[in-house]
């Protein structure tokens, strides 16, 4: 083995001839003593590996530069000088390296639109040139490039070429790459459906202009044949989007992923042609599919199509109460606070609490006022009318009380408080509010010393928390 080793690191380079290769790794070697294991020697080709590094060229180290130079051109806005050091980056696509010429094609799809797009000269002539060019230049590019000028094309208003742009790529065909690329076509097909629906929401603002979504007595008689006729126009054309917008929509939809643009247009379709349990089904399989990422978004169209429906207060909260898992800070906590007020279960009203502190916890609540005071609001009731839910009350406090001092009341806190927000530093504050109060304002001091004095045994309860 140590023989073998010494080959493999042979400087000289020299190497046995096929003869003696056999002869040394014959068993029955003459005058060789068979000890241990032998192995016959690797061809010379792989006893040696080679590394071969190649410096690039002056091409290539030219091309770095100019490149870096582009960089630092868009950094500026300099948007003239990098369009005329990209046409000299143009020649990386001559390389007969392949992934040179592959990256340098990347890199001038990128860099190129932004130059196109940005250049105070260019006009939409050119940025549809420039974008034809580069989605054949590469066949995997294709669908990214079209959809990309799809979105340029529609920040820039031109609705019907964009759709156009959408509606070629979606059948576009190649080879292999037809399966590896199904999910950007779905997402170009998803897109055109949105466009389909824009359509469909801009023919219902016509329909509702006509009347013919506003019966009355007056719309009646003040229409004539031709608005009618024309009103039936616009609702077939109406329905022939519908039923594009809805099956381009649903195919995307079935992708596991984040969708909210989608849903939503999804959702809107089949409400107004009151299939709602196609919608209801849809929100669910959203929500709750395990397949598609956490998105406290599903949740939030899930409790406002509930609410629209009028569904009863029980599916409504406990479609909260996930949201209240994954963002306890979100705005519709309040509206979940007060549905759980209005229930008679126990366990709903210790929920609330943590609802509200959960609320409080964050920085963005603290200057609402209403917080404060459903927060206020609910310990009253705990020390007035009940012993076992004073225990909720401490641990919630426990948890808190280390930080929630320095973090809600400071005396900075209550000044600013005391000069911005009054109503919120009647809610947060007794004894620095009694001290300016009789400085500033006395006669604002007097329904805060009544409630004081009304409620007074509370303050002795909270000292045993």
């Amino acid at each position: 083995m140590d023989s073998f080793i010494e080959d493999l690191e042979d400087e000289s380079g020299q190497g046995f001839t096929e003869d003696e290769t056999e002869n040394m790794s014959a068993p029955n070697a003459m005058n060789a003593p068979v000890v241990g294991i032998y192995l016959p020697s690797l061809p010379r080709h792989f006893r040696r590996p080679m590394f071969v590094t190649h410096e690039p060229s002056e091409f290539y180290k030219s091309k770095e530069n100019c490149l870096r130079c582009i960089q630092d051109a868009l950094l500026q806005s300099q948007w003239q000088r990098a369009a005329e050091l990209m046409v000299s980056y143009l020649e990386m696509l001559e390389s007969t390296n392949v992934c040179r010429q592959q990256e340098a094609s990347e890199v001038i799809w990128r860099i190129g639109t932004e130059i196109v797009q940005q250049h105070p000269q260019s006009n939409i002539d050119e940025t549809n040139q420039f974008a034809e060019r580069m989605k054949n230049l590469g066949v995997k590019k294709y669908l990214r490039g079209s959809l990309e000028h799809a979105f340029h094309l529609l920040c820039n208003g031109f609705l019907e070429e964009a759709y156009q742009n959408l509606f070629l790529a979606e059948s576009w065909r190649y080879g292999e790459l037809t399966v590896i690329q199904e999910k950007e076509r779905k997402l170009i097909q998803g897109y055109r459906g949105l466009l389909d629906y824009y359509k469909w929401l801009k023919k219902k603002t016509d329909m509702l202009e006509l009347g013919e979504f506003l019966p009355s007595e007056i719309n009646v008689f003040s229409f004539t044949a031709e608005d009618s006729y024309a009103g039936t126009s616009v609702q077939q054309e109406m329905h022939r989007l519908y039923q594009q917008a809805k099956a381009s929509l649903k195919e995307i939809i079935k992708i596991p992923g984040v969708w909210d643009p989608f849903v939503i247009c999804y959702v809107d379709l089949l409400e107004h042609y009151e299939e709602y349990e196609e919608a209801r089904e849809i929100l669910y399989e959203y929500a709750y599919n395990s397949r598609f990422p956490s998105n406290p978004n599903a949740h939030i169209f899930l409790y406002q199509f509930l609410k629209r429906r009028g569904e009863p207060r029980k599916t409504q909260i406990s479609v909260l109460q996930i949201l209240h898992e994954l963002v306890p800070s979100h705005e519709l906590m309040l509206e979940f606070y007060i549905m759980l007020s209005k229930s008679r279960k126990n366990k709903h009203h210790e929920l609330r609490l943590k609802v509200i502190f959960a609320v409080l916890d964050f920085a963005g609540w603290k200057e609402n006022v209403k917080a404060w005071n459903c927060l206020a609001k609910q310990i009253v009731e705990i020390l007035q009318n009940s012993d076992t839910q004073l225990d909720w009350l401490k641990k919630e406090w426990s948890a808190r009380k280390d930080w929630w001092p320095a973090f809600h009341f400071s005396l900075y806190l209550a000044k600013r408080n005391w000069q911005e927000n009054e109503s919120l530093a009647y809610s947060k504050y007794f004894k620095y509010i009694m001290q300016q109060g009789y400085k500033v304002m006395k006669k604002k001091i007097i329904p805060l010393k009544k409630f004081v004095k009304e409620h007074s045994w509370v303050s002795l309860r909270l000292s045993d928390i």
